[in-house]
């Protein structure tokens, strides 16, 4: 168990970590606004942080999915580009705000985990993987072929966002550092619903559902309603992650719902360290520092950055964050 789920209570026991990781546990989503606030300045270009943040914002939903509660979809790519989509179809077509059309993009997300949850949420494993990534097939097959509202294989355009209104400012949402800053702030707010989560009681059900459904269903937990919510909730924050992606881009290309999009978070979230509170975030940025950098030297770079996610799974089996956070609890212990 990582420091990112265990509870305050828990870590105070003798040979639990110290008292600074006690309270980094506690201060999380703080320590994550600060880290935030100064990530751009370590990275060579600021569309490569703003990136970084809305793909962890979207391993963080499926993390919340795989990582908190067990299961493993193959299918999230629908609730990501539903949310861009979607979000772009209001901005463009209907006329909407960039803040109602950013809100339209995270219920849309909610609705289709919905759908897709009530379909998928009663098997199990392998099965469960199988059906959400056939649903997703059929999300994809349906805004391809809905030309008129999302440019079918061209991709929806226009969604320019030129400024944007904040509380009577007027804000430049084309220059690369603010629209940073701008899109940070949905991420901490995102960061700050999925503590409240992870610590409520609901949090701790999740858990318990995925350590032992048996002994959950007979401490009378509904598991199937369970496994819904936390699809749903795993929903709005890909759907959100979509709606900024679209805003960020202008454009929603159609690759967004396509397979490949799935296995990014899945990729994201087991390089970061699946159950992790920031874990998907190191992931994401692991995983695109790795694309931009090694690409610049050649045309093959997914074979390369395949070896290195290979190694990593081998010799990191929590992942890169998790890694270290058990280190930390070893070395706590001592």
């Amino acid at each position: 168990m990582t420091i990112d789920h265990t509870s305050p209570a828990a870590l105070a026991r003798p040979g639990r970590p110290p008292k600074l990781l006690e309270l980094a546990v506690r201060h999380r989503v703080l320590l994550a606004a600060l880290f935030l606030l100064v990530f751009p300045l370590a990275v060579p270009f600021k569309a490569l942080a703003i990136q970084i943040l809305i793909y962890g914002l979207y391993a963080l939903g499926f993390n919340l999915l795989f990582g908190y509660l067990g299961l493993l979809s193959f299918g999230h790519s629908a609730l990501l580009g539903t949310g861009a989509y979607l979000c772009g179809i209001a901005f463009v077509h209907l006329g909407a705000p960039w803040y109602l059309a950013l809100l339209v993009g995270v219920v849309a997300g909610m609705l289709i985990a919905a759908v897709i949850g009530a379909l998928a949420i009663r098997t199990r494993g392998i099965y469960f993987a199988m059906v959400t990534l056939a649903l997703s097939q059929c999300v994809y097959y349906v805004f391809y072929q809905s030309v008129d509202w999302t440019g079918g294989e061209n991709g929806l355009r226009g969604i320019d966002v030129g400024t944007i209104d904040l509380f009577g400012l007027t804000v430049d949402f084309i220059d690369p550092l603010t629209r940073y800053y701008v899109v940070a702030a949905f991420v901490i707010a995102a960061l700050a619903v999925l503590s409240r989560i992870l610590a409520s009681p609901f949090g701790a059900v999740i858990e318990a559902v995925r350590e032992n459904e048996a002994r959950a269903r007979a401490s009378g937990y509904d598991v199937t309603m369970t496994r819904l919510l936390t699809f749903v909730l795993s929903g709005g924050f890909c759907g959100l992650a979509g709606a900024l992606l679209a805003l960020h881009l202008s454009i929603v290309p159609i690759e967004t719902l396509g397979i490949e999009t799935s296995g990014l978070a899945v990729m994201m979230c087991l390089l970061g360290g699946m159950g992790t509170f920031f874990g998907p975030f190191v992931g994401a940025a692991v995983f695109l520092g790795l694309e931009n950098l090694v690409s610049l030297w050649t045309v093959h770079w997914q074979l390369i950055v395949g070896a290195i996610f290979t190694a990593c799974v081998l010799f990191f089996p929590k992942g890169i964050w998790g890694t270290l956070l058990h280190w930390m609890e070893r070395g706590g212990r001592r």
